[in-house]
């Protein structure tokens, strides 16, 4: 499905840990083949951080987290926008995107569902389109969001490589207490989806714009 020649892909994530949920498998394994991953986070939930902790740990996390994939620490880029307000900053989340593009210029993008439940995931990925109509979009999966959601894309998976992705999301001490973020349930998913395509593991994918 990727060329064999270097690819610079970039993984839209409206919060921190959404890419390494979504996709964590299929970076480690674009970086294992020498293509170049770039992460974009746009908040750091300071607002959903549990009391005792402190308000910027996700920024700390997310640093550890991507470079568990391999992700150089150059290429993750970090915004400020306040959780569940994305709605409220179209046209500054649009700009950013823009700038985006032109400063990495990807051949490939991964961004939530365009159905994704999360008004946050549903900004990034609606305005995501805009701003990359002639880049080859896949949209990733997030099943405790996604009401309906197409598997038109299956990305096989290596057991290292849904280890790496689950050593990232380690880095997430701080939503230990969601029900997603345990071993059993990335590894079930993985296997669910490597069924599907008669592997050990997967990552599947929602084709929303391909181009050979």
């Amino acid at each position: 499905m990727i060329k064999s020649t270097k690819q610079r892909i970039l993984v839209l994530a409206p919060h921190t840990d959404d890419g390494e949920l979504g996709c964590g498998g299929t970076i480690s394994k674009f970086i294992e083949e020498g293509h170049e991953v770039y992460y974009a986070a746009f908040s750091a939930c300071e607002l959903s951080v549990p009391s005792h902790l402190p308000k910027d740990i996700l920024i700390t996390e997310v640093k550890k987290a991507t470079a568990e994939l391999g992700v150089d620490p150059e290429h993750l880029f970090l915004y400020n926008y306040e959780v569940r307000t994305f709605s409220y900053h179209r046209q500054e989340i649009l700009q950013d995107l823009i700038n985006l593009k032109n400063q990495v210029n990807p051949d490939l993008v991964f961004i939530p569902s365009l159905t994704d439940l999360h008004q946050d995931h549903g900004t990034i990925a609606q305005e995501a389109l805009r701003a990359f109509k002639t880049t080859s979009v896949l949209s990733y999966e997030l099943p405790w969001n996604n009401l309906s959601f197409n598997t038109t894309c299956f990305i096989p998976l290596e057991e290292k490589h849904v280890q790496k992705k689950w050593s990232a999301l380690e880095h997430y001490q701080s939503q230990k207490h969601r029900p997603y973020a345990n071993e059993e349930f990335i590894r079930g998913l993985a296997r669910t989806r490597g069924v599907q395509i008669n592997v050990s593991f997967a990552e599947v994918f929602e084709v929303v714009r391909w181009i050979f």
